[in-house]
This record gives C-alpha cells, structure tokens and sequence, in this order.
C-alpha cells in the first residue's frame, strides 16, 4: 500500500513527507502554483520514496519557484534520491542546499 504524499509550509520551507511518485502526486500536482509562492527551500528529507514522475514533479516545482521570483534549494536530498538525480543528470536543477553552502 502506497503511502500518501504529505505536505507542510512554513514560512518559506515546504517540506515533502511519504511517497512521492505517479500514485500519490496528483494532489500536489493539483495545487503546485498555490503550495509553491514564496517558497525558498524544498526539504525532500522525509520522503521514502520518489520514482521518476516524483522526480519530475520536483523539477516543475523548482521552474514554478523560479518563474515567481525565487531560487529555491533542496535540503534533506538522501543517497537514492541523489542517485535517482545522478541518473537524470539533473545536479544543476535539482541544487542541494548541503552542496550550495
């Protein structure tokens, strides 16, 4: 069973938790411009999982940030999700803020 996709914002964190992937994205998908005003950092930390579509989810994510004014950075990236990231040769998109400091 797919653990669903939560999130929070405070202040300018949002932070992603459970599964991140094709069954679970579609209500943040849903409310991506609205969840992503103002946001400066994306903490991925507490996600389990994320598959390519998750992936790409968090790419859009980052061009929505930037589109409003914002140069958000991911904090909490694990090793499969670095990995995942590597594989797409995404390092440029997808910034760490551990790498970035």
């Amino acid at each position: 069973m797919s653990e669903p996709l939560r999130w929070q914002r405070t202040a300018s964190t949002l932070t992603l938790s459970g599964k991140l992937d094709r069954d679970t994205l579609r209500s943040l998908w849903e409310q991506r411009e609205t969840v992503m005003a103002e946001v400066g950092t994306i903490d991925v930390s507490a996600l389990e999982r994320v598959d390519t579509s998750g992936l790409a989810l968090l790419v859009h994510l980052r061009e929505i940030a930037r589109a409003q004014g914002h140069a958000p950075v991911f904090s909490g990236v694990t090793d499969k999700l670095h990995s995942l990231i590597k594989l797409y040769n995404l390092q440029q998109i997808i910034v760490s803020a551990e790498k970035s400091a």
